[in-house]
């Protein structure tokens, strides 16, 4: 973040001071020497970016697939360098897919229709949720936005496990940034994403199922509304969304199996 001035007009005058904003930097992601993203991006986990990013696009499997990874500071921005098997680069070459993203985008650089609305993978585990846990889990997300609290500009998404809480956090000027840096930071976690809840700050698109099904979570909490696109594919995918998630209860949209609704919030307190 930076600190910049401001004045500040209200119904009884201005007045100047500062603010605190979110910093926001292109970063390049390169493969084997060659150019294949550039996102505008908050310059901070940028390894678990690069990661994360490369997880969700298909074009690794594993992080061990990434042989090397360095983030590199250059004079319009920053470069995040990793080699893959040759393997895997002649796939990627194959794709043609060159991504100028402003913020927030999550299919710039598509080339066709019917990449855009690819099905998204299948989740088939099928735990069983308390309807509270996801309100407990989402009442830890907030606390946890440091970035945020401070400049009030940023997106965030968080991963949780019942019995291990909330295991990690990623924020971001684009949502979907923030989604590839959790999934970057829980691939190197031990974590079992097949038991976990995945925690949006953000609204739900097509993209951001699509993100939290390579992750593998079985269930998408958010913050915000979705998008009826975004419902039919998790619908398909065999993910719970739940949205529109607030302190006394919340929407819930797909596979509810996954949710034990049993007591309200408000009959739980009054219990």
């Amino acid at each position: 973040m930076r600190r910049v001035t401001r004045a500040v007009w209200r119904a009884d005058g201005v007045s100047n001071g500062e603010r605190a904003v979110p910093e926001e930097t292109p970063v390049a992601l390169t493969y084997n020497g060659t150019t294949h993203a550039v996102m505008m991006a908050s310059p901070v986990d940028i390894e678990a970016f690069a990661l994360g990013f490369s997880l969700s696009e298909g074009i690794i499997s594993t992080p061990a697939d990434i042989l090397s990874l360095d983030v590199i500071a250059v004079e319009d921005g920053i470069e995040a360098r990793m080699w893959i098997a040759e393997e895997k680069m002649a796939v990627l070459g194959a794709r043609r897919r060159y991504l100028a993203g402003p913020t927030g985008c999550g299919l710039c650089g598509v080339e066709s229709l019917a990449e855009a609305i690819k099905p998204a993978a299948q989740v088939t585990s099928r735990p069983v949720f308390a309807a509270t846990t996801l309100l407990e889990a989402m009442a830890l997300l907030g606390p946890a936005q440091a970035l945020n609290h401070e400049t009030r500009a940023v997106h965030a998404a968080g991963y949780f496990e019942p019995g291990r809480g909330l295991l990690a956090v990623a924020e971001d000027v684009g949502r979907h940034n923030a989604l590839d840096k959790l999934v970057g930071k829980v691939a190197r976690l031990d974590a079992e994403p097949a038991k976990g809840l995945l925690l949006l700050t953000s609204r739900v698109s097509i993209e951001m199922v699509q993100k939290a099904a390579v992750l593998g979570v079985p269930v998408i909490a958010a913050v915000s509304a979705p998008t009826s696109l975004a419902i039919r594919t998790a619908d398909k995918a065999g993910i719970t969304l739940a949205a529109v998630v607030r302190s006394d209860g919340f929407d819930l949209f797909t596979h509810p199996e996954r949710i034990d609704l049993g007591a309200s919030p408000r009959q739980a307190h009054v219990a």
